[in-house]
């Protein structure tokens, strides 16, 4: 038997020694105790946090999508009538109450491209100074708001600036609806519109506040607006 050291006999194979260092050798794959954010492995819950709230944007932003076309489905198939009676109110069919309401309607039909126009004026019977002058017509609206606003625009080339508009409850037809007043050759007066995705029309009321004039064109559309 040699009787040389045992550090001096060579390895076997010739294979290079390892080399040991102070560093700790990490013989487990478990979990060290690190942050979560420091983990290789699985989602840090910083990113969890993340793609939970770009998550539910998107759902709510789908959502939003599928409200507004069901909005614009029930809404875009529009038929407006103008009956003997509405609201209290007597249709007028005079030849001059039809020139002046066939005027705007075609002043209407040149701004907005419509299926069907009309323009009908209603007489009130206990003051003839009260009368209403309707107009509009129906078509697929996408933006019914900026329709109505640019209807508010020909009433002003029209008769002149309409002030104070202001937003206004719709009723039960939904969409939007708006009120201002202007002056014409009788004074101040009332001017109310309504649009949704299948009509846009606009009133005038002289002799009215704007408040009585939105709530009576509400009980006028109820009337006046079904859908298919």
């Amino acid at each position: 038997m040699s009787d040389a050291h045992l550090t001096e006999r060579s390895l076997d194979g010739g294979r290079d020694p390892v080399e040991l260092t102070e560093e700790p050798i990490q013989l487990s794959t478990r979990d060290t105790g690190g942050a979560p954010e420091e983990r290789s492995g699985g989602w840090s819950r910083r990113r969890r946090i993340v793609w939970a709230a770009a998550l539910a944007v998107g759902l709510a932003g789908a959502g939003a999508l599928a409200l507004g076309g069901w909005r614009v489905m029930q809404q875009k198939d529009t038929q407006l009538t103008s009956p003997d009676q509405v609201a209290g109110l007597t249709r007028d069919d005079s030849e001059r109450a039809k020139s002046t309401a066939d005027y705007l309607r075609s002043g209407l039909a040149a701004d907005i491209e419509l299926d069907r126009s009309f323009g009908t004026v209603y007489r009130d019977p206990a003051d003839d100074k009260r009368s209403v002058l309707i107009f509009g017509g129906t078509t697929l609206l996408w933006q019914p708001e900026r329709d109505l606003t640019s209807l508010f625009g020909l009433m002003s080339d029209e008769t002149g600036a309409v002030t104070g508009l202001r937003e206004v409850p719709a009723g039960d037809l939904g969409g939007v609806m708006k009120c201002g007043s202007t002056t014409g050759e009788g004074g101040d007066f009332a001017v109310c519109g309504w649009a949704d995705h299948g009509s846009v029309v606009m009133a005038m009321f002289p002799g009215r506040s704007v408040d009585d004039a939105a709530a009576l064109l509400r009980d006028l559309r109820a009337d006046m607006q079904t859908r298919g």
